[in-house]
């Protein structure tokens, strides 16, 4: 359109031009003027007229020209889009409708929207349960520290009153309970004793008789209130106490034992069952070391429990006898049967394959009936599933001078 425009304009310009030119030097008159019209002047509708008659229109026909440019530039735009518009729209009943972009389905947000919802409500009702949780630890809190509070009390009102000594313990020493009493000493009860090579005084209960005899006490049994299913460093170090009157659960520890057992040395074994029968044992007795695996060595039995020691079951002495047998714990085991003894019946002792006497088993209060021969154990004072009710082990040198 713009290069049809300038042609026409050019055109019209020659045209003109020429025109103008060329009447200058005619005059009008009738043989030239075939029409005669007011609107050419003077002039006939000649090139001449028609240039003076555009001359006058030139400006607004040029005007009027870039006017109508200007809406057939704006037409063809919108004409375009038109078409594109048109296409787009003859493509929607070929393809799949699908939503404009970032523009979401209203269902589909609402199902968004629902499970959000639904995961705020499950998060408010966690925290709930986790409040009411701790809730019920704080309040299960709040009554511990008030019950401390009550103890602490109790003790702050106990300390006030002036400390009485729960224990006493006798002056003299020796190097075994024999030897206290030998200086003079007639009241049983605990003392110091430092026998020869040990490292340092320890203290036990000397049991003495009124004829000077002084018993060391090693074991004893009476209420199950102490665990004997220990290590092998338990028993060496030994566990449990007993009171001034010889009340209580003990083992003094196999390395105390067997210093005190280093000369000849008598063992006495008390028992009593449930119904008030009170047996005994005695043997001659040595403990032997650690790296003899402090070795039982019992014999000369008199008493009336029976040798269930050396003799063992009677029937099958080779598996039951526990003279000469290693000290056996469930960590550490030195028996003759192919699993262990001591995991088996409980508590440390010298097990053979495996046992006729346990006096460290499980404390059975009344006798309980149990499933397992782990109960504390004399098989010829008591059936193997008959637990004792009291036992007390100790020793004394045979020479008491």
């Amino acid at each position: 359109m713009p290069r049809l425009y300038h042609r026409g304009v050019l055109f019209l310009q020659s045209i003109l031009l020429f025109s103008s030119t060329y009447c200058q030097n005619l005059m009008a008159n009738t043989d030239n003027c075939c029409i005669l019209d007011e609107r050419f002047g003077e002039y006939c509708p000649t090139t001449c007229g028609v240039s003076d008659f555009l001359n006058t229109y030139y400006t607004d026909v040029d005007t009027d020209l870039q006017y109508f440019e200007g809406l057939l530039n704006q037409i063809k735009n919108e004409t375009t889009t038109t078409t594109v518009i048109v296409t787009d729209m003859q493509l929607l009943g070929t393809k799949p409708q699908t939503s404009p972009q970032g523009i979401k389905d209203p269902t589909q947000k609402s199902r968004t929207m629902l499970d959000e919802i639904t995961r705020y409500e499950r998060t408010v009702t966690d925290n709930e349960r986790i409040i009411q949780e701790l809730q019920d630890m704080l309040n299960t809190n709040t009554q511990k520290i008030v019950q401390l509070k009550q103890k602490i009390s109790v003790l702050e009102s106990q300390c006030q009153q002036p400390c009485k000594d729960t224990v006493q313990i006798q002056e003299y020493t020796g190097k075994d309970c024999q030897e206290i009493a030998n200086k003079g000493a007639r009241t049983s009860g605990l003392y110091y004793i430092k026998p020869l090579k040990a490292k340092q005084q320890f203290l036990v209960y000397c049991e003495i008789e009124p004829s000077g005899s002084a018993w060391t006490v090693f074991q004893r049994r009476e209420d199950g209130s102490v665990n004997f299913n220990r290590t092998w460093q338990d028993y060496k170090n030994g566990f449990g106490s007993v009171d001034a009157t010889g009340k209580g659960e003990l083992w003094l520890g196999n390395e105390y034992i067997h210093l005190l057992t280093r000369k000849e040395t008598i063992l006495r074994i008390e028992l009593e069952d449930w119904s008030g029968n009170q047996v005994y044992a005695e043997y001659s007795f040595h403990l032997g070391s650690e790296s003899e695996g402090y070795s039982l060595n019992v014999n000369g039995y008199e008493g009336s429990a029976g040798d269930s020691l050396v003799e063992g079951s009677k029937d099958d002495s080779q598996y039951t006898s526990h003279a000469n047998m290693k000290f056996s714990t469930y960590d550490r085991d030195s028996d003759k049967w192919e699993e262990n003894c001591a995991e088996m019946y409980g508590g440390g002792w010298w097990y053979n394959n495996c046992q006729a006497a346990n006096l460290n088993g499980i404390y059975y209060k009344n006798n309980v009936p149990y499933e397992i021969e782990n109960g504390i154990v004399w098989v010829l004072f008591k059936p193997a599933d008959y637990s004792l009710k009291t036992v007390k082990m100790k020793i004394r040198p045979v020479d008491t001078a």
